[in-house]
């Protein structure tokens, strides 16, 4: 039975030469005319076999790689991998993880790699800018030939960034090494060292995703039946002059027929028909071809395509596309499963959106590593519902709405001026996820010192020799906070556990103070007390704390004085009371 060829996607950290890569085996330049030179949006190019062989004749020696060809996706980063999905699962059969030498794993790299390891998809590594390395000579031929003409410290330097590489990998989980080193190549995973700019070792990389199908996918790419109905993913929907809304789309499976009826997923489903089917030329890119698409009248998987259709105002980003064969209510209900998303939800938690399926699931994955619990999950833009719902969370830790590649409606914009609560917006995951820790850390402090007013403190003071300033009606002395933070209002503790006095005010020469923390020498002034009597000099006083707010502690972060202080209250008050604080 025949193999498709293998949908290979290719991810990576901005700016480290994914689109170059692509460039280089198509001899195109997309890179130089995409905004900023960083990748907009998706595309896909067809690479034939004979194309691949005639790149690798210097490795394969007369060999053949058996595979009709690869499909490339490139991709503007991790989160549109996620958004192509196929069966529910990744839409690529294979991945390229491109990584700068120079730079190593960064955000979106490591990002990528979880990405991956949840998907189960099979990746090779391709180590760029080899040739930015000081002293070495890149040439556009195989890095196997090319590196064992340089010299022996350009060799160790290369060494000593392609090892710093493998460590890092290491530490996510990924077990890695050269890959003409590797004699298990199910155990160990490639990494293939290459330029994008000269072409050096794009050869090599080419041999292995070719070898790699060949050898341990060739199960998973054979069509047992070439002409059963076509499911693709929708890679995206496009406005195009003279042609209306248009869809660029994966065919994954089966073949795809103009005419044919077919059944879309998205905000809502549709159901419409093919109007024309456009297919780039080979080694040509769909989102920016150099040459007119030829119309087709059908095709086979795995393909990339323009499909004019009627009614696509629904139709989103990964979506699921299926072929009607007689069967519209069985091919609903599957679509319809399709474009359900996936999420762990809880009775409390936080709220996140998505503009996709995927990318929901990817930005709940990336969360559920964080241990953070998600109460409600869903696709589109952020409504004033969504504001109201969010802002009365009864836990102010939950008050968060998180917004990948989303928008705020006007009438949301309006009701989050009266709300309590935050929205965090980003069109990169890793940035949401540290924009919220970092909420997080800072609205726990903020409700802790809320609490720390209404709940009493462990702190200790000395009152320090010579420094009586009034004897009594109120006493004023001079001390040093010890440890936490003294406030006006507080009792205090002697360490024979008599009660006496409070705090009614602290001074640091004229300036009246709210609170005294560690460190601090401030002047008090102690109602109802008297110098001599209650306390005398050099003695080391403690803050009271009644038994309930003793148990409240146990449930809020303390610093280690704190800690310390706490445990000796608690052996004084246990001297008259064996159970208190318990």
């Amino acid at each position: 039975m025949p193999i498709r060829q293998p949908i290979v996607s290719v991810l990576g950290h901005v700016d480290h030469g994914k689109t170059l890569l692509l460039d280089h085996i198509r001899s195109t330049r997309v890179a130089e005319r995409e905004a900023g030179r960083i990748t907009q949006h998706i595309g896909a190019t067809e690479v034939p076999s004979d194309e691949i062989h005639d790149i690798c004749a210097p490795l394969l020696q007369g060999g053949k790689l058996d595979i009709p060809g690869l499909l490339f996706i490139d991709t503007p980063g991790h989160n549109a991998f996620t958004t192509l999905r196929a069966r529910g699962g990744a839409l690529a059969d294979l991945a390229v993880l491109v990584v700068d030498i120079n730079e190593g794993l960064k955000p979106q790299s490591i990002e990528s790699i979880h990405i991956l390891k949840s998907y189960q998809t099979p990746f090779v590594i391709a180590a760029n800018k080899i040739d930015l390395i000081w002293g070495y000579k890149s040439e556009n031929r195989p890095f196997i030939v090319n590196f064992d003409s340089q010299g022996e410290r350009v060799k160790e330097r290369f060494d000593e960034l392609f090892y710093k590489l493998v460590g890092a990998l290491s530490n996510e989980g990924i077990n890695a090494d050269r890959y003409d080193r590797i004699t298990d190549f199910k155990r160990t995973f490639s990494i293939v060292p290459i330029s994008a700019k000269t072409g050096e070792g794009i050869p090599d990389l080419l041999m292995v995703l070719g070898g790699l199908a060949q050898r341990f996918l060739e199960e998973h790419l054979t069509e047992e039946d070439t002409e059963a109905p076509g499911e693709a993913t929708v890679l995206e929907v496009k406005e195009e002059k003279g042609l209306g809304k248009t869809l660029d789309v994966i065919l994954f499976k089966g073949k795809l027929k103009r005419d044919d009826a077919i059944v879309i997923g998205g905000k809502a489903l549709t159901t419409t028909k093919v109007k024309a089917i456009l297919k780039p030329k080979p080694m040509d890119e769909i989102r920016d071809p150099r040459e007119k698409f030829s119309r087709v009248n059908e095709i086979y998987a795995a393909a990339g395509v323009k499909i004019l259709a009627q009614n696509l105002e629904n139709v989103v980003s990964g979506a699921s596309l299926k072929v009607i064969r007689d069967n519209l209510e069985e091919i609903l209900e599957e679509v319809r499963k399709e474009s359900t998303a996936h999420v762990e939800t809880d009775e409390q938690g936080i709220m996140i959106k998505a503009d996709a399926i995927g990318s929901l699931e990817a930005l709940a994955m990336e969360l559920k590593s964080e241990g953070v619990k998600i109460m409600s999950a869903e696709i589109g833009d952020i409504s004033r519902k969504g504001i109201i719902t969010c802002a009365t969370n009864p836990d102010p830790m939950n008050r968060v709405l998180l917004g990948f590649n989303v928008r705020l409606l006007p009438d949301a914009v309006e009701e989050l001026e009266n709300c309590e609560m935050r929205v965090i917006q980003n069109n990169i995951i890793y940035k949401i996820v540290e924009d919220y820790i970092e909420w997080h850390r800072e609205k726990k402090k903020e409700l802790e010192a809320g609490s720390r007013i209404e709940v009493a403190y462990p702190a200790k003071f000395l009152f320090l020799p010579d420094h009586t300033f009034r004897i009594s009606k109120p006493a004023v002395i001079g001390i040093r906070v010890l440890a936490g933070k003294i406030r006006p209002g507080m009792r205090l503790l002697r360490q024979d556990g008599r009660v006496f006095g409070r705090i009614r005010s602290i001074r640091s020469g004229d300036e009246t103070l709210k609170e005294a923390e560690m460190g601090k020498e401030v002047a008090i002034a102690v109602e109802n007390a008297t110098v001599g009597r209650q306390f005398r000099e050099n003695d080391v006083l403690y803050i009271d704390i009644p038994a309930a707010d003793a148990r409240k502690l146990k449930e809020i972060e303390l610093s280690i004085e704190e800690q310390d202080t706490l445990r000796e209250i608690t052996k004084i008050k246990r001297k008259t009371e064996q159970f208190w604080g318990m």
